[in-house]
């Protein structure tokens, strides 16, 4: 009976056949098991070259991943598209911080100079909200020259310079950047261990310039929780994965800026580049297929995503042009109004069936974009795609870059589709088929700006997230996501179905942490 009521993927969705269906309107049937959740694997594939510890990317959106976010992701065994609506240089910069990140190494840490007042350094840590009051000092060339400790910051001595309180130079515990080795953190935590009592540890150049700083409790944080963190994402340098989205630049007369978007990938590529995301509203054009092949051709070893489309022939398509991966979906984000606007889209679950044939045949990776708000979701993607790409659940994390509102004493952080208004106008119109000019004019917005509430970091976000995932898989009796997508059963769900499936009927209670 079991097997008559609950289908594999190629018999439901046939069923449904003119049907468009979503993560709400399904469920997936529990098997067997012999595994428990926590030990279910977690790794995808990009590409040949491109593994991922996490099937998780956070997207490339201007209020979602920067280089803090696709540092969080990385570290979590994920991968952070750092957004295009920036200067050119500012993006090669973010993905240079990503790539040069150390964990637990504070790179750029705040630094003060000789000549300064305490009563300057006491003004700054009011006026940027610092927590900490203990500063490296340096010379105008960067060089280190003295430490700055707590106890001198401190009213009484306002009118003290920095280089009478300071501890100099000969005095200061320094480690040369040459010498952390492959796992700075090892290096940190033995060196605390044989130096009782000090609590800085400082990072020096050949030449005595400050490259950063490592404090006793990040290192002490960092090893409590390397037991329950996923390996991070590196490359065989042992530097973090980054991913970046490219723009498909246009000149006047509308003919692809080739030149220009070649040289912005390869000063990608200069800093350590691993994955180019190339993807347009709709994805399944000529302007998309033309860059893919562009940058295909220039570099052919580099992990290529293209997107968005939403059909086996869309899938076709791009892998025709070289890409490696395919992003799946046109309109399910939150902040998404493409199908409201434009009239176009289909929603995620079919949408993902019908580009799954065609991607299994390339041989290509498929990527699940937009329309997940929680870790069921994410579990149903991956009954056919290979890896999901999230913006709403991460744009609340401390690590994403959208300015912060406060409204009634909550935080909220702004988020915005790269469709609205605001987002075009910043450089994403190109995205939509526009260009700059057209915002002031007649283009339509496909997103609109909101808010998200700010909350945990992306390390707990993601904990959460991979926790919900192998919850699912240990249900499904599932090892490994191939077999999650072996094992799925589907049937579809009622409205009165998916009311049950959410707290009813209660007064829900929200503990606060103390």
């Amino acid at each position: 009976m079991a097997s008559d009521s609950y289908l594999s993927a190629d018999d439901f969705f046939p069923l449904h056949r003119g049907e468009a269906l979503t993560f709400d309107d399904v469920s997936l049937a529990t098997a067997y098991s012999d595994i428990l959740p926590r030990n279910a694997a977690l790794q995808t594939r990009l590409s040949e070259s491109i593994f991922l510890e996490l099937p998780i990317i956070s997207a490339d959106m201007d209020t979602v991943t920067e280089a803090e976010m696709a540092i969080g992701m990385a570290l979590n065994g994920g991968l952070g598209l750092i957004h295009y609506n920036l200067p050119e240089k500012q993006q090669v910069k973010e993905v240079t911080r990503v790539k040069n990140h150390v964990h637990g190494l504070i790179q750029e840490p705040i630094t003060v100079s000789p000549n300064q007042f305490i009563g300057d350094v006491l003004a700054m840590i009011a006026q940027r909200g610092f927590k900490f009051r203990t500063f490296p000092v340096v010379d105008e060339q960067g060089h280190l020259a003295g430490m700055l400790s707590s106890t001198v910051v401190r009213q009484r001595y306002a009118t003290k310079t920095v280089a009478e309180a300071m501890i100099p130079r000969p005095q200061i515990y320094t480690v040369k950047e040459a010498d952390l080795g492959e796992n700075p953190v090892t290096t940190a935590d033995r060196f605390f261990s044989d130096h009782m009592g000090i609590h800085k540890l400082l990072v020096v150049d050949d030449h005595d310039r400050l490259r950063g700083l490592f404090t006793l409790s990040d290192i002490e944080r960092i090893t409590e929780e390397t037991g329950n963190r996923n390996r991070a994402a590196r490359d065989g340098k042992f530097r973090l994965l980054c991913g970046a989205a490219i723009a498909t630049t246009r000149q006047e007369d509308g003919q692809l800026d080739r030149n220009r978007i070649l040289q912005h990938v390869g000063r990608l590529l200069e800093e350590g580049l691993d994955v180019a995301a190339i993807s347009t509203a709709h994805g399944f054009s000529e302007g998309v297929g033309q860059t893919v092949r562009l940058v295909r051709e220039a570099f052919p070893d580099l992990t290529i995503v293209a997107g968005n489309v939403t059909s086996a022939e869309g899938v076709d398509f791009l892998v025709e042009a070289g890409a490696n991966a395919i992003k799946i979906g046109q309109g399910p984000g939150s902040i998404c109004t493409t199908r409201m606007v434009a009239g176009i889209g289909i929603p995620q679950l079919t949408a993902l069936y019908a580009s799954s044939k065609a991607a299994a045949a390339r041989n290509v990776t498929l990527i699940a974009d937009g329309g997940i708000s929680k870790s069921g979701d994410i579990v149903k993607a991956l009954t056919l795609a290979d890896a999901v790409i999230c913006g709403s659940l991460l744009a609340g994390c401390r690590e994403a870059p959208g300015k912060i509102i406060e409204i009634n004493g909550k935080l909220y952080k702004q988020y915005r589709g790269m469709g609205s208004n605001a987002a075009m106008a910043a450089g994403s119109a190109a995205r939509y088929g526009h260009s700059t000019d057209d915002i002031h004019r007649k283009a339509a917005a496909e997103g609109v700006e909101a808010l998200k509430e700010i909350g945990d970091g992306i390390d707990e976000t993601l904990s959460r997230l991979a926790g919900g995932l192998q919850s699912g898989m240990g249900y499904l009796g599932a090892p490994d996501l191939h077999t999650l997508k072996k094992n799925a059963r589907f049937i579809r769900v009622t409205a009165a179905g998916q009311k049950e499936a959410a707290p009813h009927d209660i007064i829900e209670v929200k503990t606060t942490k103390e």
